[in-house]
C-alpha cells in the first residue's frame, strides 16, 4: 500500500511540474512603445500566410503585397511624430481594390511588444486596429 501511495505522489508531482513547465508568462507591452520599429522593415500579420499579405517599408514608402506579390498598394508615409503617421496611397495594381490613389490613412502606433506592433488606422470616420509582426 505504501508503494502505491508513493507511486501516486510521484505521478502527482510529475504532473504538477509538467503543468508549470507549460505555463508561460505573458510579456507586458513596451513602455513607452517602440514606434521606431515601423520606420523600416518587412511586416506580416499574425496567422496570415505571407502569400496572402505582407508589407515592406523603406525610405518612407510603404508597399503592401497581395496575391503572392502579384498585386500591390504603394503609399508614401508622412510622420507627424514618432508614433503617428499618414499613409497616402500613391499607386496600386488592382483596380478592384477599394483603396484609391490619394486616400489618406491616419495611423497611430498604440502598443509594441518585441517585434509586434499594434496600429490604429482611421479613414473617413472608420477606425480599426491591425497587428503587424516585424520579420526583418
Amino acid at each position: 500500500m505504501n508503494l502505491l501511495k508513493l507511486f501516486s505522489a510521484g505521478i502527482l508531482l510529475m504532473t504538477a511540474i509538467q503543468i508549470q513547465a507549460q505555463t508561460t508568462e505573458q510579456k507586458k507591452p513596451d513602455n513607452p512603445a517602440k514606434c521606431i520599429n515601423i520606420k523600416e522593415g518587412k511586416f506580416v500579420r499574425p496567422n496570415y500566410p505571407e502569400a496572402i499579405w505582407y508589407m515592406t517599408i523603406k525610405d518612407n514608402v510603404q508597399t503592401e503585397y497581395f496575391n503572392n506579390g502579384k498585386d500591390f498598394i504603394k503609399s508614401t508615409l508622412v510622420f507627424v511624430d514618432d508614433c503617428n503617421y499618414k499613409a497616402i496611397v500613391m499607386e496600386k495594381s488592382d483596380k478592384n481594390d477599394p483603396a484609391q490613389v490619394g486616400d489618406v490613412f491616419n495611423n497611430k502606433i498604440v502598443a509594441t511588444q518585441d517585434n509586434l506592433l499594434k496600429v490604429n488606422t482611421k479613414i473617413e470616420g472608420t477606425s480599426f486596429d491591425v497587428v503587424y509582426v516585424k520579420v526583418k
